[in-house]
């Protein structure tokens, strides 16, 4: 593809010691070859969404959407509250998805992963964050589907010790890395066609 691709992490956990910040902290340590990667700082301090201020985007909102469109991909880490995913996601995902048509994430390729220390490991906040994704026209990676369980006993010093965990989450960067070069690609055609 010739240029460096820069994918972008994001937590939906804002609680100090998040075992998701703490995930995509180590994905650095898997990130392919060629990627340049960085995690947004923090979504807490964001206001919550008000149509009434997509002409003048509060400074936080607007820093997160030119983060996430400077990057070629994202990768979503999702918490699970109540069954679904964080407020704090939410109110992102409203601020990267309007106005409508011209959202910051509509046509973005996302990596979903999720950290619990329960048994099941946010499998229903990924399928409510999957929901969510589609309607707002990202165009998620389908599989690997990363579900970190009991990651209390797992994590030890920001290293995750679970090959099957660690062996998921690599294939998910690669499937990733696949899912941009192929957006990049449809898109060099597109331009190339109204060019034409």
């Amino acid at each position: 593809m010739g240029k460096e691709l820069k994918f972008l992490g994001i937590s939906g956990s804002i609680r100090n010691g998040s075992y998701n910040r703490a995930v995509l902290e180590f994905l650095g340590s898997l990130m392919p070859q060629g990627i340049d990667y960085e995690i947004f700082d923090d979504i807490s301090d964001i206001p919550f969404y008000d149509q009434s201020l997509e002409e003048k985007l509060p400074y936080r909102a607007k820093e997160l959407r030119e983060a996430v469109e400077g990057a070629d991909g994202l990768i979503i880490a999702t918490p699970e509250h109540n069954a679904s995913i964080s407020a704090a996601l939410k109110n992102a995902l409203e601020w990267l998805s309007r106005p409508v048509g011209q959202g910051a994430i509509e046509g973005k390729p996302v990596a979903i992963l999720g950290a619990a220390p329960g048994l099941y490991g946010t499998i229903r906040s990924q399928i409510h964050l999957r929901q969510i994704l589609h309607s707002v026209g990202a165009v998620a990676v389908q599989k690997p589907e990363v579900y970190i369980n009991q990651i209390g006993s797992k994590l030890s010093e920001g290293t995750l010790n679970d090959e099957v965990a660690v062996d998921l989450l690599s294939q998910m960067l690669r499937a990733l890395q696949r899912l941009v070069s192929q957006h990049v690609l449809l898109n060099q055609e597109l331009k190339k066609e109204s060019a034409a």
